[in-house]
Order: structure tokens, then C-alpha cells, then sequence
């Protein structure tokens, strides 16, 4: 009985342990998340806005350009997927590295060579662990992404993007990353970033009419003009990317750390009633034998 008690006391500790620091995790987590939200609603006016003026020059000038022309063969296509450089955030980086390799999958389907572009140590490990190559890597900055990261990655794929195929170029680019949709829910997301998708609409917009635009006086040209916006559109799709994945993680790591803590909370409770019953035996047994060795004596 006193080993058992032991194991009980020894395990309850060690839960007790556990709590503290999954608790810690948690209120750290929940600090980071409000900077991460804010972060992204910063980014998106500017996102929109820049949207809606590549939307326009493309659409209002008639100009095949190079980044919004469609491949009549398209052999090779790009997958960057955005994880995370920490775990202990529960699906969040399985969820998102299964989304890129189902999309990898239906891409070999149409005919299409998949390479890979990874941003974050998990992903960077799951792929290093399997011995599948990846193009290029970037980590350390998935916590609070700077935007020199999103302008070396936008280079990387706009280099990969215009390199001849011969060469090892791309034909298309798509982004996995997961969304940030509320502290309970962080979704994975696939977007095709390259050949440009100029017709695009907001989801609030998505019900409503669609919006006119004003005539355009496009100078010095057109094409100079999409030139000078269009990397700065990319720019500013992968700096949302990253910084939606940033905010869905660190909610995703608030809720996950919740969830351990409430784990830690039972298996103390379950242990600290297993912990009494066993000294009661304990009590119990003693008694048990005073009374027994009383009654020899007394006969």
C-alpha cells in the first residue's frame, strides 16, 4: 500500500507540473494572438486595395503580360506551404501539410510535376523525414513574420515563375496556408497565386453585385504599369499568408494548451481519489490488524 501511494503522490506532481506549464503556453499564446489579429487586419485594407488595382489595370487594358497570361501547357507546378517552427498547437501543421500533398496529389493527376517550396521547421521536418526534396526553405520567422521574409519568398517564386522551363521553372504557383477564422477554427486554404486571378471579389462582395470600375488612363503604358503592381501584389499575398498562419497558430496553440491543461486538471483529480482509496485500504488494513493482534492477546 505505502509503494502505491507513492506512485499516486509521484504522478499527481508530475501532472501538477505539466499544468503549470501548459498553462504558462496557453497564457502566452493568448498575449501573442491579439498582436497577430491585428497584425492582419492592418495588412488587409492594403491587400484589397492592391487587388482591386491589379484587377483593374488587367482587366481594362487588354495586355498580355507574362504574370496573368495562362500556360497552354502547364508540366510543372509550385506548392508553398506555410507551417509553423513550433509545435504543441494540435492539427494545426499535420492539417495543412495533408492539404498540400492532397493538392500535390491531384496536380500529378492532371499531368503536372508538383515541387515543393516549405516555410517552417515541421513542415521542413516532414518532408526531410520522408526524403521528398523541397526547392527551398525558410524558418525562424513563423512566430511574428517580418516582411522581409514574404519579399525573399515573392523573389524565390517570381525568379522560379519566369525561369524557362528547360531551366527548371514553373508553370503555375499555389499557396497552402492555414486561415485564420476565429479562436476555435483555423482552416486550411489553397490559392493559386500564379498566373494572376484577376477576377477576384471579396466574400462579403461574393452575394452582391459586382463592382465597376472607372475608366483608366494608364501612363507611361500599360504593361509598365502592371510591371510595378504586380510584385507588390505578390508581396502582399504571401505577407497575409504568413501572417494568417501566424494568428491560426498561435490560436490553435491557446486551444490545444487549454486542452492539456483540462487533461492535467482530471488525471490530478482522477490520481488524487485513487490516492485516497489507497490509504484508506492502507488505514483500514492497520486497524484491521491491531484489532486482530488485540483479540490474540486478550485470549
Amino acid at each position: 500500500m505505502g509503494a502505491q501511494l507513492r506512485v499516486y503522490t509521484q504522478k499527481i506532481k508530475s501532472a501538477q507540473t505539466t499544468k503549470k506549464i501548459t498553462k504558462a503556453m496557453e497564457l502566452i499564446a493568448a498575449s501573442r494572438i491579439q498582436k497577430a489579429q491585428a497584425r492582419v487586419a492592418a495588412s488587409t485594407p492594403f491587400a484589397r486595395a492592391i487587388t482591386r488595382a491589379v484587377s483593374a489595370v488587367a482587366t481594362h487594358s487588354n495586355v498580355d503580360h507574362v504574370l496573368t497570361r495562362e500556360h497552354e501547357n502547364v508540366t510543372r507546378a509550385a506548392v508553398v506551404i506555410f507551417a509553423s517552427d513550433r509545435g504543441l498547437a494540435g492539427a494545426f501543421n499535420s492539417q495543412v501539410i495533408r492539404e498540400g500533398l492532397e493538392l500535390a496529389e491531384l496536380l500529378n493527376d492532371q499531368g503536372k510535376e508538383v515541387v515543393y517550396y516549405v516555410v517552417g521547421r515541421r513542415a521542413v521536418s516532414y518532408f526531410q523525414f520522408r526524403r521528398r526534396a523541397t526547392e527551398a526553405e525558410w524558418i525562424g520567422d513563423t512566430d511574428t513574420p517580418a516582411f522581409q521574409t514574404a519579399e525573399e519568398i515573392s523573389s524565390t517564386l517570381l525568379e522560379a515563375f519566369l525561369r524557362p522551363q528547360e531551366q527548371g521553372g514553373v508553370d503555375e504557383i499555389h499557396l497552402v496556408y492555414n486561415r485564420f477564422i476565429s479562436m476555435m477554427t483555423q482552416l486550411p486554404e489553397t490559392v493559386r497565386l500564379l498566373p494572376l486571378e484577376v477576377v477576384e471579389a471579396d466574400e462579403s462582395e461574393a452575394s452582391g453585385p459586382i463592382p465597376v470600375y472607372p475608366l483608366y488612363e494608364f501612363e507611361p503604358d500599360a504593361d509598365s504599369v502592371l510591371d510595378a503592381l504586380l510584385p507588390v501584389y505578390i508581396q502582399s499575398r504571401v505577407f497575409n499568408a504568413l501572417l494568417q498562419s501566424s494568428a491560426a497558430k498561435h490560436a490553435a496553440t491557446q486551444k490545444a494548451m487549454k486542452s492539456a491543461s483540462d487533461n492535467a486538471d482530471k488525471l490530478i483529480t482522477d490520481y488524487t481519489r485513487l490516492r485516497n482509496n489507497a490509504r484508506q485500504a492502507e488505514i483500514t488494513q492497520q486497524i484491521a490488524e491491531i484489532v486482530g493482534g488485540a483479540d490474540a492477546l486478550a485470549s
